[in-house]
């Protein structure tokens, strides 16, 4: 484990494996972390996602690093590193970035949902277009509106890409 800053004896722990996901990633400045899982089992799961998706051999480079530099004699453990599935909601702000002008669906905190295209990233939110049903301004019937909404990270419970076909 020399070059790796790890000590030569330790104890599985979470800032171990963090600090090797994080020496890994920085081989590749366009990937980031986005979960980083200890299991009772002793089963370590690692979620990265980057700018321009994670092609298949990051993620075994990763796998390999990070199985390089613990020892299997000392500690018996499973490495799974994987990458977001589409249905899995946005953990990271620079997954934002990488889904832009996509429809997202963002269930907020007080529950309500809103749905659009995610045009704007700021550094307190995001900016979705989306597009409205409202009785016209004279007459009867509906006419179609763009409406411009804006949402605060903290007011987010969760949001997710939506898949259209």
């Amino acid at each position: 484990m020399e070059g790796t800053g790890v000590p030569s004896s330790y104890t599985m722990n979470k800032q171990v494996v963090n600090q090797l996901v994080s020496e890994a990633l920085s081989e590749n400045n366009s990937l980031f972390l986005i979960d980083l899982t200890l299991h009772q089992d002793n089963r370590i799961v690692v979620q990265i996602d980057g700018e321009h998706g994670v092609p298949l051999k990051e993620c075994v480079r990763i796998s390999r690093y990070i199985e390089n530099s613990l020892d299997k004699e000392v500690e018996d453990y499973a490495l799974e590193v994987t990458t977001p599935d589409i249905a899995d909601p946005i953990k990271d702000i620079r997954q934002y970035k990488k889904n832009l002008l996509r429809t997202l669906l963002v269930t907020l905190k007080d529950r309500n949902k809103v749905e659009g295209v995610l045009t704007q990233i700021t550094e307190n939110g995001i900016l979705l277009e989306s597009k409205v049903r409202e009785p016209k301004p004279i007459g009867k019937g509906k006419i179609t509106v763009i409406k411009n909404i804006e949402v605060a990270f903290e007011n987010i419970e969760k949001a997710i890409v939506k898949i259209i076909f």
